[in-house]
Parts: structure tokens; sequence; C-alpha cells
């Protein structure tokens, strides 16, 4: 799907093309976003904004600022992917046709637990609906995009990694995991899909690298510090030491 295999995740209202390129040299993707692009989930947006001073990509129109996004990386020299949050089948569908034109991943977000995101029926509140968080993986896959789906383990009820394998009937290619706490549930998913896993939270150093991917991770994604030079350099280098002991695949 990409190399080499490390990821830069979204941060929400922070990840765009600008902050992408700036990590270019040590990635092989860049997930932008999120973005918010239905009614529900801008208005969601919006009161997290007014109410917590979060910061959000509110756009006037989230499809050409989509658009725009990803054009300044078709010649950035690595895999673009956009993480979106929608309720709506039909959005989604439009911004996953937006991504295959510039052969950018789109990213289903299962993943922001903030309480207005989630009671907008997105976010995290996906993880416990699973035949709806289908329905939205089967309507970005109908257009051909390539399509990932941030989830994060930890959520009260869900089994995650049958949750993953029907995400891979529904047509994800790839599946982003918040590990949380419990990064063996990596594995877990990685046994129980062919999808691309990659592996996300406290990747930092040889050590996390390492750890992710003996559990079976295709690859890491790095947060928080995607912005920082030396921690890049160090996961790197710990992924190309890794694909080169075990032999790539």
């Amino acid at each position: 799907m990409f190399e080499p295999r490390v990821a830069l995740a979204s941060l929400s209202g922070e990840s765009d093309a600008a902050w992408a390129l700036a990590g270019a040299e040590r990635a092989g993707a860049a997930f932008l976003g999120g973005l918010a692009l239905d009614g529900p989930t801008r208005e969601a947006a919006r009161r997290m904004v007014a109410d917590r001073d979060r910061t959000e990509f509110l756009p006037a129109d989230p499809f050409a600022f989509l658009e725009r996004e990803l054009a300044a990386l078709d010649d950035a020299g690595l895999r673009a992917g956009f993480n979106v949050r929608a309720t709506d089948a039909e959005a989604l569908g439009r911004a996953a046709r937006i991504c295959a034109a510039h052969d950018a991943v789109c990213e289903v977000n299962a993943h922001c637990r903030q309480a207005e995101m989630c009671e907008a029926g997105a976010g995290e509140s996906l993880l416990a609906d699973p035949d709806r968080l289908a329905d939205l993986v089967a309507a970005a896959a109908a257009t051909d995009a390539v399509v990932s789906v941030k989830v994060r383990t930890e959520v009260d009820g869900v089994d995650l990694p049958a949750l993953a394998a029907d995400l891979e009937r529904a047509g994800a290619d790839a599946l982003h995991v918040d590990a949380m706490d419990s990064e063996p549930v990596v594995g877990d998913v990685a046994d129980a899909t062919d999808c691309f896993v990659v592996a996300n939270n406290g990747v930092r150093d040889r050590e996390t690298v390492r750890e992710y991917l003996a559990l079976g991770a295709d690859a890491v994604s790095v947060g928080r510090p995607s912005d920082d030079p030396a921690v890049l350099a160090r996961v790197a280098d710990a992924v190309a030491d890794w694909r080169g002991e075990v032999g790539r695949p």
C-alpha cells in the first residue's frame, strides 16, 4: 500500500498538505484530516470548536478543500490519505471519488471519541453499530477508492477482530488501529483479516516499532510527534531495520 511503511497520522484540524510535505522525507503515507463531510458531523465539529476550543477543519466547502489538499500532494512522493467523518453514505462516496482521482486512501473515521461527534452518529459510535459502519465502508469501496477504516481498541462491547473481518467483507483494504493500551489487539486484528494493518499509538522509537511489527502490523503510524524530524527518523530507521531482518513480504 505504501513504502516506506511509516505513515503520518491525522491530527484534528492540523494535518493538511503542508504538514504532510514537512514529513514526506521519512514517511510513505500521510493521512490528512479529520474532515467532517455532512451536516451532522460539521455541526458536531462546530460545537467542539465553540465549547472546548478544539481545532477543526471547517472549510465552507469540505469537498473543495479535500480536492485542493490532495492535489497539493500529487507529486509529493508519498501516498496521501484523508480521514473523513460522515454519517451519510452519499457524502462519503463523494469524498471517496475525490480520493480515488488522486490515488489517495479514503479513511473512514470510526475513531473520534469526542462526545459531540459520537452523538452525531459518527466516530467511535460507529464501532458499536457495525451494520451502519459496514454500509459506509461499502459506499466508499464502491467508488474504487482504496478504503481504510480508523478504529480504536478498548471500546466496551466491541469485538474488534470480528468487526475487522466484517469490514474487510464490506470492502475495506486497510485498518488503522489505535491500540490505546491494548497493543496485542493489533495482532488479533491482523490475524482476523487480510487487510493492510497500520498500528498507531505511542510509536516513537525502535522498541514501539518492533513491538507492533512483531504482532503482525504491516506498518506503523506516528501521531502527535509527526512534526518532529528526530522521531520520524528513529521510526523510519527502525521499520527499515525490521524489514531487513525478517525479509520484505
